[in-house]
């Protein structure tokens, strides 16, 4: 395997290298992105709070658990956390996050990368199931209720951006972004970047749409379908959700602010681009943080409302976007 990789020469190597260091930053900048958005909340309400490696140590202290499943539990339960990192670590490989020249570019294509989302959803929600409790099914109805909402805004937000840089190759909208820096500004770009902002805090369970430090039965969503999870499960579907966390704030960087993203393939121009890729993302994290501090959580028939209000941006985004070409 080896001298295949070396036969077809040191591009192919770069471009691996790229991925397997995309995949890393997500999985340890997910949790470091939690932490920092746990301690801006803790800060802004006069409190202390935990250290912002604080998601890292508890992934540290879950692996060092014993695994304990629930006894009717079949291999569904075993598979789900399994297939939500899997799927969140193929989409942070193929998706431009630290540069533009990840293995597979031509495969990262706005409708690959959702469906990988919504494949970490789905299994997540098939494991909150298998356990035939009624918080578990409680907690995967609400979760599916918002995906099929948020998944379909997802595509079209980023399809308003296809649409302007004639491609759905994420890649190739990044390039055409740092081609033509005046698109940011156009009024389709700031309608998918509204949109797209509704759909991540979906996506994550940040309030107003969920609220992740909350224990409560009839407000859990989230929290609801991994209660029977716990040691080394608890900790990949944690794992999972901060990847997803940290894919999705990439994803925002790079599309709407695509300056720092390594066009060379070269490994100073990589290490420009991570540095620039945890600064956005930090900075995103920390208004997230912020508008947090300062909102209620929603009602959960409300919630649609909101989400429905992302995708009319998002539809409208598009039309925009076909109208002025």
């Amino acid at each position: 395997m080896l001298t295949v990789l070396l036969a077809t020469g040191p591009g192919l190597l770069t471009r691996i290298g790229a991925s397997v260091l995309q995949v890393v930053a997500v999985g340890v900048g997910g949790p470091l992105l939690l932490g920092l958005m746990g301690k801006i909340r803790a800060r802004a309400e006069g409190r202390v709070g935990p250290p912002i490696t604080q998601g890292l140590l508890d992934l540290r202290k879950l692996v060092r658990k014993e695994a304990i499943r629930a006894e009717h539990t079949s291999a569904v339960a075993a598979l789900a956390p399994l297939v939500l990192v899997a799927s969140a670590a193929v989409a942070a490989a193929v998706t431009p996050l630290v540069t533009s020249r990840p293995v597979i570019a031509g495969g990262a294509d706005v409708f690959v990368v959702v469906y990988l989302l919504l494949m970490g959803s789905v299994a997540l929600a098939l494991g909150g199931l298998d356990a035939g409790t009624a918080f578990g099914g409680m907690g995967s109805s609400r979760a599916m209720t918002i995906g099929a909402i948020s998944e379909p805004a997802l595509l079209v937000a980023v399809l308003a951006l296809a649409v302007q840089a004639h491609t759905s190759n994420l890649t190739g909208i990044v390039a055409a972004s740092l081609s033509h820096p005046e698109w940011l500004a156009s009024p389709e770009r700031l309608l998918a970047l509204a949109a797209l902002v509704v759909v991540v805090i979906a996506e994550t369970g940040r309030i107003p749409v969920d609220n992740p430090s909350t224990h409560l039965e009839l407000t859990m969503i989230h929290e609801a379908m991994i209660l029977e999870y716990a040691g080394p499960d608890l900790a990949l579907v944690t794992l999972g959700e901060a990847m997803r966390l940290g894919l999705l704030l990439g994803l925002v960087a790079n599309l709407f602010f695509p300056w720092g993203v390594d066009v060379s393939g070269g490994g100073f121009a990589m290490l420009v681009g991570l540095v620039a890729l945890g600064a956005k993302t930090a900075a995103i994290a920390v208004l997230v943080a912020l508008v947090e501090v300062s909102t209620a959580k929603l009602r959960l028939f409300r919630v649609p409302e909101l989400l429905a209000g992302g995708f009319v941006l998002a539809v409208v985004a598009v039309t925009t976007g076909l109208v002025t070409r």
